[in-house]
């Protein structure tokens, strides 16, 4: 038996098509095939760092076909080690044997189907003809959810905003030789009004996005503060928002975006509009006018995990049949 592939980060960074991966994504949350267990979330001491670390265990199937496992840590202040906050490791598995068909770099695999997951859900949610966008975070996710909504939205300018000013400019110069215009920016505020898209892909525990801010038809993609006592957007924003999450099951439980607004009796379960799969099937509708102001929280799904790595196996799949038959 052959040697099952390592697909790492090189791999998936080459042989990424956004408006395919996200095509994937649109047919698996209309299909409803895949079966996905809530994911394990541990919060566990990491006495060094005098913060806690998160271990998040997150499994998905389709039955007779695939299943496939993230694991990942999370540790909130590697950057001080020169290190991503979020590691880990996904194993895809052959859904009939049993047996392990590749091992995916989490991180990678992570970073390029959330990105595919907020740009689905802004081909419902953004105005058509949305052109400007601000990014609100440097880390992995700022590019691929850059690129990921040119594909959905006719994308023209970008502002990007993150702590260190450094790794702004870091960003914008990865966008010199495409036809988008990338912007790195020192103060954020002055440009959140004017972008039709504000994505934030950020670990703040102090909301970024003020609602007063806002103007009638944004729309607000938050894809970072993963946890409970994290905020990207703040109560006004939500007030003034129409909800959309990107599942149900993880969506009103893990992230303070959502929760801490439920507890405050700002936001009802009831006042969520739909959710990714609703969306998808066509039993929900998205924005309804331009007027709109429309948030979409996303805490991830192991789901798009499993997709995402069948896309991934089937381009290193593919690659290796040229391969062979160039040898032929």
């Amino acid at each position: 038996m052959d040697q099952f592939p390592y697909i790492n980060s090189e791999f998936m960074e080459s042989n990424t098509d956004f408006k395919e991966l996200i095509n994937a994504l649109k047919k698996g949350f209309s299909k409803k095939t895949v079966e996905t267990p809530m994911r394990h979330h541990h919060d566990y001491p990491n006495p060094e760092e005098e913060i806690d670390s998160t271990l998040l265990l997150m499994p998905s199937w389709e039955a007779g076909k695939d299943l496939g496992v993230k694991i990942v840590s999370v540790n909130p202040h590697n950057g001080k080690f020169n290190l991503p906050s979020i590691q880990g490791t996904y194993i895809y598995i052959d859904g009939h044997k049993g047996t392990v068909r590749a091992i995916l770099d989490a991180k990678a695999l992570t970073a390029k189907r959330t990105a595919a997951a907020s740009a689905l859900a802004a081909s419902y949610l953004a105005k058509s003809d949305a052109s400007t966008m601000l990014m609100l975070g440097t880390g992995a996710l700022s590019v691929n959810l850059i690129k990921a909504h040119a594909c959905v939205r006719p994308i023209k300018k970008v502002f990007v905003w993150g702590r260190n000013f450094k790794k702004a400019k870091l960003i914008a110069g990865q966008f010199e030789d495409l036809a988008i215009e990338v912007i790195p920016v020192e103060d954020y505020l002055q440009t959140l009004p004017e972008a039709d898209i504000i994505s934030c892909a950020t670990l703040s525990k102090e909301p970024l996005v003020p609602g007063k801010l806002l103007r009638p038809g944004q729309h607000l993609d938050l894809v970072g503060a993963y946890k409970k006592d994290m905020r990207e957007a703040d109560d006004e924003a939500v007030i003034r928002s129409v909800i959309f999450l990107d599942t149900y099951q993880g969506g009103l439980k893990e992230s303070g975006d959502i929760v801490i607004p439920m507890r405050l009796g700002i936001l009802q379960e009831s006042d969520v509009k739909a959710d990714l799969f609703e969306l998808c099937s066509g039993s929900k509708k998205g924005r309804a006018s331009n007027q709109e102001i429309t948030f979409f929280k996303s805490v991830g799904h192991a789901s798009e995990d499993l997709i995402g790595a069948r896309y991934f196996y089937g381009q290193w799949e593919a690659i290796k049949q040229s391969n062979n038959e160039k040898v032929s």
